[in-house]
């Protein structure tokens, strides 16, 4: 089974759209999807915005469905240059870019505690990630066939916080302190439940506003069109599975 996490409505709204339901079920305040898409078993959750939310949507998800894969799909704010509004961002790894125990002597963005203390950055799981680039690739060719613009993919760090960043300064900051080509809030809460749970995942970002710009302006502009390129390739890696 596949599990897929979204932060939003408009991020899942694709995703949920063609699944055959067999149950609906409600824990944490979460109301998780179960069913089938494309013949495949699949549970879907809209975990709400925020590292708390998505680690107990995500443990939830483990205790009570026991997914093979768990997928985080949704949009993401730019840090690199390279990227435009739409791009694509498969993560290869994530940190918590707000947490700081430094005083601790840990280095930025490092877990302490509870024997978590290794972690910094999360590294997704190299199986998912060729997965989800096969299906890239799947995705790109059906474009060209019909004669849609293929979809740009990128790979890299992608930092999370409970911080919504909307400017170019904090932006060039996060880029410079952990190498991280998009920011978000809830991929790497997901990848440390994960992690401790040695359950697979992956996390596919769509780009909603680029590194020069102010979030705030383009996030309500760009979302929905971002948040559909992460939902296309998400139908062809549960197609695929």
């Amino acid at each position: 089974m596949t599990g897929v996490i979204c932060a939003m409505e408009i991020e899942m709204k694709n995703i949920r759209e063609g699944m055959t339901v067999t149950s609906e079920k409600e824990y944490a305040g979460v109301k998780f999807v179960e069913g089938k898409k494309f013949g495949k078993d699949i549970v879907v959750a809209v975990c709400g915005v925020g590292k708390v939310f998505a680690a107990i949507c995500t443990q939830t998800m483990i205790d009570n469905y026991k997914p093979d894969i768990i997928l985080n799909v949704g949009v993401a704010g730019g840090l690199s240059s390279s990227l435009d509004v739409k791009d694509v961002v498969i993560a290869d790894q994530l940190i918590q870019h707000d947490m700081d125990a430094t005083a601790l002597g840990c280095k930025k963005g490092e877990i302490y505690g509870a024997g978590t203390s290794s972690y910094r950055y999360f590294p997704a799981n190299s199986y998912v990630i060729d997965r989800i680039k096969e299906s890239a690739e799947i995705v790109n060719s059906e474009r060209k066939k019909a004669g849609r613009e293929p979809l740009r993919i990128f790979t890299g760090t992608v930092a999370s916080g409970d911080l919504f960043v909307s400017d170019k300064e904090k932006k060039a900051e996060l880029r410079d302190e952990f190498q991280a080509m998009a920011c978000e809030m809830e991929g790497a809460a997901i990848a440390q439940v994960c992690c401790v749970n040695k359950v697979r995942f992956g996390v596919i970002r769509a780009i909603s506003d680029s590194a020069d710009e102010g979030s705030k302006m383009d996030f309500g502009v760009f979302c929905k069109e971002a948040a559909d390129n992460s939902a296309e390739l998400v139908d062809m890696f549960i197609k695929r599975s």
